[in-house]
This record gives C-alpha cells, structure tokens and sequence, in this order.
C-alpha cells in the first residue's frame, strides 16, 4: 500500500503523523511511504532520517495526495487538503467532525473513507488514539492555567501553589477521565487546593485512589460547580462525549459568580467548547477576555510540544496504520469492531451516529 504524510499545516501545528521507526515498520513489509519534503522538522525529525529507513521525500502536498491510497494527518484536514481528497482515498487523522459542519460536508463530497483517531475503541470500550493526546492536554492545560494567571498576562496575579503562610489557589477540574486525571496530577503537583468534578461515583472511587488525598472529589451537578466558581482561581473543563459535541458545564452568566481574572482552560474546544463563552483560538493568539474572565481555548494544545506529541501519538497509531496497510482498509475495518467504531464518513455519509446527531444528518 502506499501511505503518504503531509505537511501539518493548520497555524501552530509542529507534529508530524509518522516518525521514522514507523516508516521502517511499514517498509519493512513491503508498503511504500511517501513523506512531504520537511514535515518532520518541527518534531525535531529530518528528511534524512526519514529516508534512511526507506520513506520517498516528496517535494509537497499535491504530490502526498496524489500517489497515497491512505494519508496519515494529525489535524483535520484544511480546506485546500479537503479539496485534494478523492473517492477510493482513505484518511487517517483527527477529525472532530461534531463541531465542524462544513468539514463533514466537504470530506462527504470528496468521497474519501475518514477514519478519526478520537472514536476508535479498544476492547474495554477506551479511546487508544485520544489517550495520549488527553495526557499531553491535560498536564499542559494546568502549565498554561498557572502561566496565564500571572499579572503581565491578565490573570489575577496569584501563584498556584501559594508560599507559607499565603493560601495556594483554589483549581477546578470538571471532568476526571484522561484529561482531568493529567491536568489535576500537574495542580497537585504544583501544590494547589484542587477539585474534580465527575459524574461517575466509579471513577470518583478510582481518582481518590490515584490521587492519594491530594485532591478533593466532587460528584458533578450544575449546583456543585456553582458553588464551587466563586472560589476558583482556575477552572479546567475536560469533559468529553465520544464523537459528539462537549456540553456546557458553565454558562456565560455563571461567570458572573467567578473572581475577577480568573482562568478559564477548555480543553474540550475541539469539540465545540464545555464553555457557553468559549471558541478556538491558537497558541500564536491563545486568551481573550468574557467578563473580565481569561479564557484559554488552543485547539490544539498538544502541538506546543511537538516531540513528546509526535512519539506519544505514533506510538498509539501505528498498530492501527500497520492493520490498515497489511489487511486494506475493509479488511482491517472488518477484524477489528474498534477500529470500526473510528470510521465517520464513507461514501459520503457520516457513519458515526454521535457525529450524525451533533449535525443533524
């Protein structure tokens, strides 16, 4: 089969959807592995290097889509990638199609097969592919939180962890899976008060475990968090629905109940924001301001540390890209229901009922 990388080219975005251990696992069996001229670089990974384990170099976009029978991304599809897809063409990336109505439309027109990393499943009903990113998201959602609530960058001027005899800031995380879990590990890290909200009495159990005391466990409701806003100096939203679109866990006029400066940080922005006053911004422009209240919302979080991105992201795919170039596209989608479970447009339909629902098809 031949598997074609692209350039990464939405703003901000330094991964790349192989690395060069990758490019021999596929070459070695046989498959051909066409890489754009450059689209390792800003994951520290050289052209040579890719060549060294048998990838071509080829010198840009138009040449990937041409040749490729399955093109690896990271990032959706922009809109002159969408333009380059194909009938018969198989794409490979993140899609979150729920909060994008005119991507779905034209990834429908185009014809192509579009597998999104964010909804494949593993036996125990887990998100492989999301996982590693949420790792990354989570960690730096709390790094940017305390960073952007210092004074020079708007924030309320506090420190996160607090010094003796001065009270540590009070950090909200709503929502405990992957995301939360991370982004509450680095605030007890940094040695804030902190609290996570869920609405899993299972996975609360499993969080007092993992966090040893460190932090408060609270059962989510829209009273809890109302409660709980006027104390924050920092609230992370890490909810997420599989495929679909995230709820909003805080309304515009709750901001009202919040201290002046604080940080709001949606890490659910890809999927269209668990913050009624939030919308996508990039790490060139990262924060504005809803009522005097900074609200960081990076669509692609993971980007700023394009190197532990890359290695942690290829790790999870790989298996999946090696399937679908030893057995095709059917025949990988046909052993594996997991992967199945990623295919959201085919023949231009949205497959993915959660997708389907968000966008009323």
């Amino acid at each position: 089969m031949k598997i074609g990388v692209p350039s990464e080219i939405k703003p901000d975005e330094y991964r790349v959807a192989i690395t060069p251990a990758g490019v021999r696992e596929l070459t070695a069996r046989g498959h051909e592995v066409l890489v754009q001229a450059g689209a390792g670089l800003g994951s520290a990974m050289t052209d040579e290097q890719f060549q060294a384990q048998g990838a071509r170099i080829v010198p840009d976009a138009e040449a990937v889509f041409g040749e490729a029978e399955l093109v690896l991304k990271v990032k959706e599809p922009q809109p002159s990638e969408v333009g380059m897809l194909r009938k018969g063409q198989t794409l490979f990336t993140y899609l979150h199609l729920a909060a994008e109505p005119e991507l779905a439309r034209g990834l429908q027109r185009s014809g192509a097969t579009c597998i999104a990393y964010e909804t494949v499943e593993d036996a125990g009903g887990r998100l492989p592919l999301l996982a590693p990113m949420s790792e990354v998201a989570g960690k730096i959602a709390t790094q940017a939180g305390a960073f952007m609530l210092e004074k020079p960058l708007g924030g309320r001027g506090i420190l996160l962890g607090g010094v003796p005899g001065v009270a540590a800031a009070t950090v909200l995380v709503i929502g405990g899976g992957v995301v939360g879990m991370n982004a509450a590990f680095i605030a007890i890290g940094m040695q804030a008060d902190v609290f996570v909200f869920d609405r899993s009495i299972d996975r609360l159990r499993e969080l007092e475990v993992a966090f040893g005391g460190g932090a408060s466990t609270v059962y989510s409701s829209t009273l809890a968090i109302e409660e709980m806003l006027p104390l924050a100096d920092l609230v992370i939203g890490a909810v997420l629905i599989h495929g679909g679109r995230a709820p909003h866990v805080v309304t515009r006029e709750q901001l009202g109940l919040m201290k002046r400066h604080a940080v709001l940080v949606d890490v659910s922005i890809d999927q269209g924001g668990c913050f009624e006053s939030s919308h996508p911004t990039t790490h060139s422009d990262p924060t504005f301001e809803v009522e005097e209240i900074t609200h960081y919302c990076v669509t692609n979080m993971p980007g700023a540390v394009p190197i532990t991105s890359t290695y942690a992201l290829t790790n999870a795919t790989l298996p999946y890209v090696l399937a679908l170039a030893e057995h095709g596209v059917d025949g990988a989608l046909e052993k594996d229901p997991g992967l199945r479970l990623g295919l959201n447009v085919r023949d231009g339909e949205i497959t993915y009922r959660a997708v389907a629902e968000a966008l009323g098809t």
